[in-house]
C-alpha cells in the first residue's frame, strides 16, 4: 500500500511494472483497481500508475464532501505524477477521469506525453447530449433525495450502463462503486465537463479517443465531436464491450507512442 500527500490530502496509489510513466484515471465511482486485466498489459509496457481519486476508496475524503471539479482533481493528478517524478506520462482517462486527463494536458502540458480518452462522452459538445445529461442529474438527484446517496448512485449506473449492465457488474464491483456513493454525488453537483475547444484545437499530442459500440447513442456523437476537434486524433469504435484499455486498438496506440512513432507533426514527448 502507497499514500502520497497531494495538495490538501491523502492519495492511495499503486505502481506496476517500469520505463515510460502511464498514469491511469479512474471514472466515476471506481478506483485503481478498476484496471482489470488490463494492468497486467499496460505494466508489460511501461512504468503504470493508478490510484484512487480524492473522495474515492482508500485515498482520503474531505468532510463534508458536497462538491468537487474536473479542476480540482486534474490538480491533483499533476501533484501526484510531481510528486512521483513520473512525467511526462501517458495519461489513460475512463469516463469522467477522461475530462480530467483533457484539463491537465490544457493547463499542464509538460506533464503529459499522450492521451489515451476511454469514453470521454463530454456531453456538453452537442445539445441533444447536454439535455440527456440534464435529466440524468435531475433523475439521480431526485434518487438521493428520496433513498440517501447510494440510491442517488445506483440510480446513475442504471442510466448510464442500463439495468442489464448495471447488474451484470460482480457484486463486489457494485459494492465499491456505490461505497463511493458521496464522490459520485460531489462529481455531479460539480456541473457538465466544459473543456476549452480553442485549446483541444491547438493540442499537439498523440490523442486516442475511444468509444464502445453498446454505450448510449449521445456518448459515441460527442466523441466524434471531440476527436474531431483535436488535429490528427484517432477515433475508434469497438463492438461487443467496454472501452478498455486492454484492447489491441488502445495497445497498438500505446506502443506507436511508446516506440517514438507517435503521429507525424505531432509532439511525442
Amino acid at each position: 500500500m502507497s499514500e502520497l500527500r497531494v495538495r490538501d490530502l491523502t492519495l492511495y496509489y499503486e505502481e506496476h511494472g517500469a520505463g515510460t510513466p502511464i498514469l491511469c484515471i479512474h471514472g466515476t465511482g471506481s478506483s485503481a483497481g478498476g484496471w482489470g486485466g488490463a494492468l497486467d498489459k499496460l505494466a508489460g509496457r511501461g512504468r503504470t500508475i493508478t490510484y484512487d481519486r480524492r473522495g474515492h476508496g482508500r485515498s482520503e475524503r474531505p468532510e463534508p464532501y458536497e462538491f468537487t471539479s474536473v479542476e480540482e482533481h486534474a490538480d491533483d493528478a499533476a501533484g501526484l505524477l510531481r510528486g512521483l517524478h513520473a512525467a511526462p506520462a501517458v495519461v489513460i482517462g475512463r469516463g469522467y477521469g477522461a475530462g480530467i486527463a483533457l484539463d491537465l494536458v490544457e493547463r499542464y502540458p509538460g506533464l503529459v506525453r499522450a492521451l489515451i480518452l476511454l469514453e470521454p462522452a463530454i456531453l456538453t459538445l452537442t445539445a441533444e447530449a447536454h439535455a440527456w445529461e440534464g435529466a440524468l442529474v435531475d433523475g439521480v438527484v431526485l434518487a438521493a433525495a428520496a433513498g440517501g446517496p447510494e440510491a442517488g448512485a445506483e440510480s446513475y449506473y442504471r442510466r448510464v450502463l442500463g439495468d442489464e449492465g448495471w447488474e451484470g457488474l460482480p457484486e463486489e464491483l457494485r459494492s465499491t462503486m456505490l461505497g463511493n456513493a458521496p464522490a459520485v454525488l460531489a462529481e455531479l453537483k460539480g456541473g457538465p465537463l466544459r473543456p476549452d475547444e480553442g485549446a483541444l484545437v491547438q493540442l499537439r499530442k498523440p490523442v486516442l479517443v475511444v468509444s464502445s459500440a453498446d454505450s448510449p447513442p449521445v456518448f459515441r456523437a460527442v466523441d466524434e465531436v471531440l476527436a474531431d476537434l483535436v488535429p490528427g486524433a484517432v477515433h475508434e469504435v469497438v463492438l461487443g464491450g467496454p472501452a478498455d484499455p486492454g484492447l489491441p486498438e488502445v495497445l497498438g496506440f500505446l506502443d506507436g507512442v511508446l516506440d517514438g512513432r507517435g503521429r507525424p507533426g505531432h509532439e511525442n514527448a
